[in-house]
């Protein structure tokens, strides 16, 4: 498999799309275009706008985006957009194209991955051999596991965000009832794991103490709302809305930790991007390491696995550009997911 330079990178999420330029091999990646998913009408809109101001023309197109593969299309998930990538090559005149899931390529840039570009979440010691799990809440909640093989990366793809999340003790117990489930009917780890989740956890707690609760339409991955909760609980460390961040990370451990355990992932977990970045000085490492690593009869092993924030989203892109400069390196089926 071959991409010819210039290789144009896209990261496109349910709520923002971003673009950047790999014009040479061995260059810096050049971010192009930071922008709301929903400023476009639809992928080949964006795209468009990117052409016009890239200062190359591309011949080679990776993107990654928030939703299932389906050989070179991706239905999105959290935004209502579908991508085809052989259409997308024709359209815009492209040699080559590959299409990925957006944490099937967090997986990838694992490989790449640079430790300026991270954050530290307890002692780390040393990196053992063994699967890695990135994940990450965001307008939804991605899991997926890297496989180092003898010649190169293998990422498995997963739904975890989608498997159900009950309490865990008394105090969460009397909390489930008072949890929107939100348009599924069921309580996921998305549903409290990812932006929106941080509110239905916030209304839950409220509600249950009788307590005024938010507008009803930030049900919603409601990024203005999210943000004003974020800053409250940084104004108050004592208030609820610190309180419904420290629930948040309490099952967040919980449920990272269980995918390290079903993945057995000695080479460690990794949060990506998404709203942790701007609550990662709210998180009390103790409490989170102690929950993580509650794993009866596993803790032994538990206990070692490093877990790190990624702080910085151009490590994603890296990943792509990692993808399109050394293919081989990767087992991906480009026979039946390139675009041409």
């Amino acid at each position: 498999m071959h991409f010819p330079f210039p290789h144009l990178l896209a990261d496109i999420g349910g709520t923002h799309v971003r673009f950047a330029l790999a014009a040479k091999p061995g260059t810096a990646v050049e971010p192009i275009l930071s922008s709301r998913t929903a400023a476009f009408a639809d992928f080949s809109e964006a795209l468009a706008s990117v052409l016009s101001q890239s200062p190359v023309i591309p011949r080679s197109l990776i993107v990654c985006a928030a939703g299932p593969v389906a050989g070179r299309r991706i239905a999105m998930t959290n935004a209502p957009w579908t991508i085809d990538g052989p259409a997308i090559a024709s359209h815009f005149g492209l040699e080559q194209g590959l299409l990925l899931n957006d944490f099937e390529a967090q997986a990838y840039s694992l490989s790449v991955l640079k430790e300026e570009l991270v954050h530290p979440i307890g002692s780390q010691t040393e990196r053992q051999a063994g699967a890695q799990i990135i994940l990450g809440p965001g307008t939804g909640l991605g899991v997926a596991a890297l496989v180092s093989l003898r010649k190169g990366y293998y990422a498995l793809m997963s739904e975890a965000g989608h498997v159900d999340l009950g309490p865990a003790d008394t105090e969460e117990a009397a909390l489930w009832p008072y949890i929107d489930p939100g348009p599924t009917g069921r309580i996921s780890a998305e549903t409290l794991l990812s932006g929106a989740g941080l509110m239905r956890l916030h209304r839950a707690r409220l509600a249950r103490c009788g307590r005024a609760i938010v507008e009803p339409d930030s049900a919603g991955f409601d990024p203005g709302a999210i943000g004003h909760l974020i800053e409250a609980a940084h104004r108050d460390s004592f208030g609820e809305e610190a309180a419904t961040v420290a629930l948040f990370f309490t099952l967040l451990a919980r449920f990272s930790s269980d995918m390290a355990v079903t993945f057995v992932a000695h080479g460690g977990v990794t949060f990506a991007g998404g709203i942790l970045p701007r609550m990662i000085d709210l998180l009390d490492v103790e409490r989170f390491r102690a929950r993580f690593e509650d794993k009866a009869p596993h803790r032994h092993w538990v206990q070692a696995i490093p877990t790190r924030l990624i702080l910085d989203e151009a490590a994603l892109l890296a990943g792509l550009a990692a993808i399109a400069a050394s293919p081989d390196s990767y087992f991906i089926d480009y026979a039946h997911r390139a675009w041409r």
